[in-house]
């Protein structure tokens, strides 16, 4: 078989033109989206879909779609300036994998024992006993090996 572009397969067949204009329609309301939501949150967010004049955005966190949904509004209006179709905007919260490896995992700092010897002692001055308690409990876990 001789080797093709995959533009020239994509018009083939009716079901790969249609996915094909699909998923070029999804890129041009991405890019639409990138422009008009803040950096931070388009890099945590992305267009799912888009139904019946409603843009459907993925948000991968609760923090990043409560945000979004505040935004709702004035990134609808911006939307809307080149896309007059798009009459809503739904924010899902949908995690990707992406997301699980930009986070990034603490990582424990062993205390010397100077710093710990210190630390005790200045539990032993400090008046709230909470903090007492605190500094005792770090002592005791650090201390510990």
């Amino acid at each position: 078989m001789p080797l093709r572009k995959i533009g020239s397969l994509l018009g083939t067949s009716d079901t790969l033109k249609a996915l094909s204009a699909r998923a070029r329609r999804l890129q041009e309301l991405q890019t639409l989206y990138l422009g008009s939501a803040p950096r931070e949150l388009a890099g945590s967010s992305r267009v799912k879909d888009c139904r019946t004049g409603t843009l459907l955005v993925a948000a991968d966190n609760a923090a990043v779609a409560a945000k979004l949904k505040q935004l709702a509004p004035s990134l609808l209006a911006s939307i809307r300036k080149t896309e007059g179709e798009i009459t809503g905007i739904r924010i899902e919260v949908q995690v990707s994998g992406a997301a699980f490896e930009r986070r990034k995992k603490s990582q424990k700092i062993a205390l010397s024992p100077d710093a710990l010897e210190k630390m005790d002692g200045l539990a032993k001055r400090v008046g709230d006993q909470g903090l007492r308690d605190a500094l005792t409990r770090l002592v005791s876990r650090h201390g510990r090996k």
